[in-house]
């Protein structure tokens, strides 16, 4: 049975010529190259008129967050949602009456207000999961029949009012005549 030779650990390659390994060389000629190409691109004009120039750098001198990034996230995908239910059920109460407006059916609109009745009640008797903050569910349910009213008089208050705006466009005397458009016939 013949021997394996001894394995020896490995050295790094040496350059011959300056004494110091190879990779050291080649790391000093990758920054050269890098210096280089940000040189050529800066004659070029490549970095002229970038968004943001002359303006201070975000962030600078306030102290570090460690999770900078997760609200700058949910600030440009304006992400929502994610509040704790009993704020998210007083944010849903404020904008209710825009979200019912939208809707141009009755029993849809009924709908609307049964789904954000059963929110409140989810959130009255649904305890904090883990280590939640517990804030008190101060958003009262609401009235089917009476929102169904009040949405009912919003709604002909606009078709009133869109009426109103179409009658006076109607009644006032159509816009005087430009000089350039005098003289030139039936076909103005």
């Amino acid at each position: 049975m013949a021997r394996s030779p001894e394995r020896r650990p490995r050295e790094p390659e040496r350059d011959d010529r300056t004494g110091s390994s190879a990779a050291a060389a080649r790391i000093q000629h990758q920054t050269q190259w890098v210096e280089q190409q940000i040189r050529r691109a800066q004659e070029r004009g490549a970095f002229d008129n970038l968004p943001g120039m002359g303006k201070p750098l975000e962030g600078l001198g306030t102290e570090h967050d460690p999770n900078w990034w997760l609200k700058k996230l949910v600030e440009r995908e304006q992400v929502t949602g994610v509040l704790p239910p009993a704020l998210q059920l007083r944010k849903d109460d404020a904008e209710l009456d825009d979200r019912l407006d939208a809707i141009t059916d009755e029993a849809r609109v009924r709908v609307a207000v049964e789904e954000f009745n059963a929110a409140v009640r989810r959130a009255i008797y649904t305890p904090p999961v883990g280590n939640q903050p517990a804030f008190p569910v101060v958003t009262r349910q609401r009235d089917v029949d009476a929102e169904v009213e009040r949405w009912h008089a919003r709604r002909t208050a606009r078709i009133e009012a869109q009426r109103a705006a179409l009658a006076r466009r109607a009644s006032s005397p159509p816009p005087a005549r430009r000089w350039w458009r005098r003289g030139r016939g039936p076909t103005d």
